[in-house]
């Protein structure tokens, strides 16, 4: 990539931010719109779960391939191809006739959303070299989550009660061609110096893994175990699967070696259980506000700002402090407030109270706000720049992965508890267990954001990253020999 200056440093980064926008935004706008969709295309609450999962689930399936392809053909390219696929999708999703289109749809917008944030990623830890510079930017990345947080339920609940759900879609469209526009001017071609290979096998493998396991996990509720006990195998044997091929593949998928370093694992883990408990959240959350307190879209779109307006504010916090302290004290900080929230609600029915309902939602978006730009500056710092792409992916799918089992998970323990009951007589006892689950993921992001942070874990992705960039030499060797 050739020299950039200062201004144009920051211009490419406010591209890619703009394309985690409409993807970030679109999932939060979505939130807000569930009961109107619920109403309107008769949708059971695994339906609704269906319509978030579908498009986290194939996110999560594609990111690491869309990650290695950039790398390969060229970031630049592959972003502008996931721009138009997610434009696109967006407009098929607003036309959509019933349900089963709709998710559908949502999965065509998902096809297009995993060439976007991974590459952007990419993009950005190759445009930004300087490690505090790059920890910044990110800082500036997390902080965008926080925008689309705060701007998505009251974007969305305008728009819901105003024009109707199938408008939240369309707001995608002005800020996709824009993205397009700019990027096709602005943003400068990179790619790997020595591509991988395709990895058809492992990238089946990886599909059939989240499939399967939050197929099994959404339909359990509604299904007999025998009906469901099959895809639970079929997602453990392609875990198993991916363990025995991916180290015996020379260009695999997933270089199971990134994972020898304990900060990366540990980022891997605690993206996982962050986003699982950010996607049970907004989950139990809208359907609470609006099934059972009765709000409209706006209102409830208004009651999340307590959770949104921290998030904003502490994600460019947490970059300067991964910046200039490293990642340990964003992720203590996380995983205290997360735990703590989740508590409040699972021990003290926080929601019963408007006080302790505000001091939730405050608390669960501080602990957001830290827990990203340790994450994503984790998985790629110490990782050579040729598989920044790769790297960069193996955290947004984590990411996806946790958002997918959060809403698997905290609506199947929903509607088992629910039952044949109103959400209004029976929401508040059976999302007691989801609270617990949510602050179980807060404390693991706690304990592991300790393990992971110390000097003996710094010295393993340092070893890691000697070994990789040995590999990288050797084979560029190979190439020009």
């Amino acid at each position: 990539m050739p020299h950039l200056s200062h201004r144009r440093r920051l211009l490419v980064l406010a591209i890619c931010c703009m394309s985690l926008l409409i993807v970030s935004l679109d999932n939060t706008v979505l939130n807000v719109a569930l009961p109107s969709m619920q109403h309107d295309l008769d949708a059971t609450t695994s339906g609704l779960q269906w319509t978030i999962d579908a498009y986290t689930l194939v996110l999560a399936s594609l990111l690491m391939l869309a990650g290695s392809t950039a790398d390969r053909i060229g970031r630049k390219r592959v972003f502008m191809a996931g721009l138009v696929v997610f434009t696109i999708g967006s407009v098929l999703c607003s036309l959509a006739p019933n349900l089963d289109a709709l998710i559908a749809f949502r999965m065509v917008q998902a096809v297009g959303g995993s060439m976007l944030n991974p590459v952007a990623m990419s993009i950005i830890t190759n445009t930004f070299t300087d490690p505090r510079e790059r920890a910044r930017a990110i800082g500036v990345w997390g902080a965008v989550v926080g925008i689309s947080m705060a701007a998505g339920p009251i974007v969305g609940g305008l728009l819901v009660d105003s024009v109707g759900w199938r408008s939240i879609f369309w707001i995608n469209l002005p800020v996709g061609l824009a993205a397009l526009l700019l990027t096709l001017r602005y943003v400068p071609e990179s790619r790997a110096p020595k591509g991988k290979r395709p990895d058809p096998l492992g990238q089946i493998l990886v599909i059939v893994l989240f499939g399967a396991l939050t197929y099994a996990i959404i339909e359990a509720p509604n299904a007999a175990f025998t009906s469901t006990l099959p895809y639970a195998v079929l997602a453990l044997t392609a875990l198993l699967g991916i363990l025995w091929y991916e180290p015996r593949r020379e260009e695999p998928l997933i270089d199971l070696r990134f994972f020898r370093s304990v900060p990366f694992s540990g980022a891997t883990v605690i993206a996982i259980s962050a986003f699982a408990a950010l996607g049970g959240f907004l989950f139990l959350s809208t359907l609470y506000l609006q099934n059972v307190r009765g709000l409209d879209a706006l209102h409830a779109g208004l009651w999340m700002l307590p959770m949104a307006v921290p998030t904003f504010l502490c994600a460019p916090l947490s970059g300067r402090l991964v910046g200039s302290r490293g990642p340990r004290i964003p992720l203590l900080i996380a995983g205290f407030a997360m735990t703590a929230s989740g508590v409040m609600f699972a021990a003290f029915d926080a929601e019963t109270s408007n006080v302790t309902l505000f001091a939730g939602y405050v608390l669960f978006g501080i602990g957001f706000g830290f827990v990203n730009a340790p994450i994503t500056n984790t998985a790629v710092s110490g990782m050579p720049r040729a598989q920044a792409g790769v790297a960069a992916a193996v955290a947004s799918t984590s990411r996806q992965l946790g958002q997918t089992l959060g809403v698997a998970v905290i609506g199947a323990v929903l509607a088992a508890g629910v039952g044949s009951s109103s959400y209004a007589e029976g929401f508040v006892s059976a999302a007691g267990p989801g609270w617990w689950i949510l602050a179980g993921c807060g404390f693991a992001v706690l304990v592991l954001g300790a393990l992971s942070s110390g000097v003996r874990a710094r010295r393993s992705a340092e070893r890691v990253a000697e070994r990789l960039s040995t590999t990288e030499v050797r084979e560029a060797a190979k190439v020009s020999a």
